[in-house]
Parts: structure tokens; C-alpha cells; sequence
């Protein structure tokens, strides 16, 4: 027996390409500091960024951003946040006087962040907390302008080093909702989001409904012996009930009367609408039709989900 060279099982040249070839690159994570003045809305802030996707920590201390950040950003797959929003005030009482060494560490790491400050006057500061009947974090035995006056000192600093500064005197809840979109509007889409959720009116109306749709004036597929064991999304029911007169009729113009009322609901920070659409047993016609709304508002560009509530229930 004779010794011969292994055969070459794999072709050359393959290490190198490994070795040529970059490993795929995650987007940085996105980090943002949200802080300001006591009164001035950061809670009202975190939850405008929350329905954007990120993930937020609310009174979160200063020293744990560093841990935070790293825990969502380089864990596992499943654990990682591209987007990470910590609320840190003085609420963290001396913790809070470590942000700008916290910060500091961050900068060396290489890692970058966001500081969106609120703010308003002393006189609406004042008012809110006089309004809500809660002493001010830092007032201790004095009075609300006291721990106003001693939280605009603590602050200064990180007032200095905002990335951008809201003030809030004079916003509704709506206002300053947009001003936190703008504030990271390179980050997230403008989108209002549509379920289209088909019901039976005898299992009640669904109590997050914002429009509720009757199809109970079309012809009830259930008396067609061919069609009463199969649904709405069954192309036999599905074409059956688009095909009765003044169902599609409907079906257009309904979708065209709700484009004004969507462009209302985002201009108002609504982001969420729920649409019924009820017929008597939630099985055919309004299936049926809840999946033909569904499929023109998204061929109108619109963020939409097609949901059956009372399916399997007959």
C-alpha cells in the first residue's frame, strides 16, 4: 500500500476569500438621554418614543445608562434594542450627579447618544405641579419655585451640553408630541397604524372600536346552503358578497371618505384606529369585506392589519 496525498476536498483559495470578506455590520444602536426640568413633560416624551419603537427606562440612574446600553445593544439577537431612550433627572437625587462622568465614559467608548431637554417657565412649572397637587422632588420643607431654583442649578450643565431643548410653556400634549417626532424625525416614519378587525353583532361591538362598519344591509351568505359552512376569507363567500350590488360601491367610497379623517388622526397624534366591520355572526360578510378594506388602504400606502375576532365561535 501505498501512501498518497489526501485529495484536496476543498478549493483553493477559499480561506482567503473568508479572510477578504468583511463580516456584516449591525447599525449602531441609537441612544438618547431624555431629562429637563420636573413638570416639563419627559414622562409625556418617553411615551411619544415608546410608540416609535424604542425602548425606553423611565428614572433610570445615572450610573446604569453604561450597563443599559451595553446590555441592549451587544446581547443576544433577541434581547438587542436599536433604539434605546433612558429618562435620567434628579429624581436619582445624587446618582444624578454623576451623568456627566457617565456620559464622559460613553464619549470614550465610541459610543454616541442624544440629550433632548425639556423645559418651561417657573410660572407654568409652577401651575402643573399646583394642578396635579404634588410637592416638586427637590422642594423639601420650602416651596415649588425652591426646588424649581435649586433643579435649574443642578441642570445647568446638562441644559449646556442638549442636543435639543423643548420648552414646553406653551404646548398641549399633541404639540409637544410632534416637537419629541421632529426631534428624531431622520429616525421614524410618520405612519398611522389601521386594524381591520370583522365581528358579529350579536357577540357585541368591539370596545376599542374608533368606526364601526354595518354589513348587514348586503344579502347573508348563511342562507346558501354551498356557502354557510365556509368564510369570508373562502373565495366562494369572498366573491360571492363582493359581487352583490353596491358591495364594492361601498367598499371604494368608504375607503376614500377615510382618507381625510387618517390624515386628521396623525395630525392629532392619534396613531392607532381601530375599524369594525360587523355583520351578524362575524363569519362571512364581514370578513369578507374587512379583508377588501384591508387590501385598498394598503394599496394606498397605509400601515393595515386584517384581524377575524369572531371566527370559530358559530
Amino acid at each position: 500500500m501505498t501512501d498518497e496525498p489526501s485529495p484536496i476536498t476543498v478549493p483553493q483559495g477559499i480561506p482567503a476569500l473568508d479572510a477578504e470578506t468583511e463580516a456584516p455590520r449591525l447599525h449602531p444602536a441609537q441612544v438618547l438621554i431624555i431629562t429637563g426640568m420636573s413638570g416639563a413633560g419627559r414622562s409625556r416624551a418617553a411615551a411619544v418614543l415608546e410608540d416609535l419603537d424604542w425602548y425606553v427606562v423611565d428614572n433610570l440612574p445615572a450610573q446604569m445608562l453604561t450597563h443599559l446600553v451595553g446590555m441592549l445593544t451587544t446581547g443576544p439577537h433577541e434581547t438587542r434594542a436599536q433604539r434605546v431612550a433612558a429618562v435620567i433627572d434628579v429624581r436619582g437625587r445624587g446618582f444624578f450627579r454623576d451623568l456627566a462622568q457617565v456620559l464622559g465614559g460613553l464619549r470614550e467608548a465610541g459610543l454616541e447618544y442624544g440629550i433632548l431637554f425639556l423645559d418651561a417657565s417657573d410660572e407654568v412649572l409652577v401651575r402643573r405641579f399646583e394642578q396635579v397637587r404634588r410637592p416638586h422632588p427637590l422642594q423639601g420643607n420650602g416651596r415649588i419655585l425652591d426646588g424649581i431654583a435649586e433643579e435649574r442649578a443642578v441642570l445647568a450643565d446638562i441644559r449646556e451640553r442638549a442636543d435639543t431643548v423643548i420648552d414646553t410653556s406653551e404646548l398641549n400634549v399633541h404639540d409637544l408630541a410632534r416637537e419629541v417626532r421632529a426631534a428624531v424625525a431622520g429616525d421614524t416614519e410618520d405612519v398611522l397604524r389601521i386594524n381591520v378587525l370583522s365581528f358579529g353583532f350579536k357577540y357585541g361591538i368591539p370596545l376599542d372600536a374608533d368606526h364601526v362598519v354595518d354589513m348587514r344591509f348586503l344579502a347573508n351568505p348563511y342562507w346558501i346552503t354551498e356557502l354557510r359552512h365556509l368564510t369570508g376569507r373562502d373565495a366562494p363567500v369572498r366573491d360571492y358578497v363582493l359581487g352583490l350590488p353596491g358591495a364594492t360601491t361601498f367598499i371604494e367610497r368608504y375607503v376614500d371618505a377615510l382618507e381625510p379623517v387618517l390624515a386628521g388622526y396623525l395630525n392629532e397624534e392619534k396613531r392607532y384606529v381601530t375599524i369594525a366591520v360587523g355583520c351578524t355572526g362575524g363569519k362571512h360578510r364581514s370578513v369578507a369585506v374587512s379583508e377588501a378594506i384591508g387590501a385598498r388602504l394598503r394599496a394606498a400606502g397605509h400601515r393595515v392589519t386584517v384581524a377575524a375576532r369572531d371566527l370559530g365561535k358559530e
